[in-house]
């Protein structure tokens, strides 16, 4: 049980007391329910990896984006991991193609812009018009952000960022200052 603990923990985002948790619930679980568990896992590990082209996870390569015809190979989106297309895919807003660079640039954490892939996004520009930088609003992904677009804008590409601010639903009273400002940076003519 101790190593199942422990294994578990080593998940992201899961602490020891999930990771208890999670273990006692398999113990419940049938056999076979635990066997299909362990069966997903191990063919995630056996059949998926990274587009050689995009980064993203994939079973086939290049990826069923990079080799769609109907992708607009002028526009590429840059997102920091492979998980974070799937939330931009479901908008049916971009249409281009898309660069993981595999995290974002953090200093503190020993990140540079060698241990991204950045050399690999600069060698995909030469039919792109356009790129957005689609990095998380922290902190990292903003230095991130920053250093692409001091990349990019000398080689003439468009470089856009995603808007950033208040979200749908989202009360003024509740809402912090950075994203108050943002919004109010980003506002439009309705």
């Amino acid at each position: 049980m101790r190593r199942l603990v422990g294994e578990l923990s080593r998940l992201p985002g899961i602490g020891s007391k999930t990771a208890a948790r999670l273990a006692h619930h398999l113990l419940k679980v049938s056999a076979q329910d635990a066997r299909a568990l362990a069966e997903a896992i191990l063919a995630v590990k056996e059949k998926l990896f990274p587009c050689s082209n995009c980064g993203s996870i994939t079973d086939c390569d290049p990826c069923k984006y990079c080799s769609d015809p109907e992708r607009d190979h002028s526009k590429l989106c840059v997102v920091e991991e492979p998980f974070n297309i799937e939330p931009l895919e479901r908008t049916g807003e971009f249409h281009g193609l898309y660069h993981v660079l595999m995290g974002a640039l953090s200093p503190q954490r020993g990140i540079g812009p060698a241990q991204l892939q950045i050399d690999s996004l600069m060698s995909r520009l030469d039919r792109v018009e356009e790129v957005v930088i689609a990095t998380n609003p922290n902190v990292d992904g903003e230095a991130t952000a920053l250093y692409l677009a001091r990349l990019l804008k000398p080689k003439g590409i468009k470089v856009t960022r995603l808007a950033l601010g208040m979200p749908v639903g989202g009360d003024i009273e509740y809402t912090d200052e950075v994203t108050l400002a943002r919004s109010l940076a980003g506002r439009q003519i309705v």
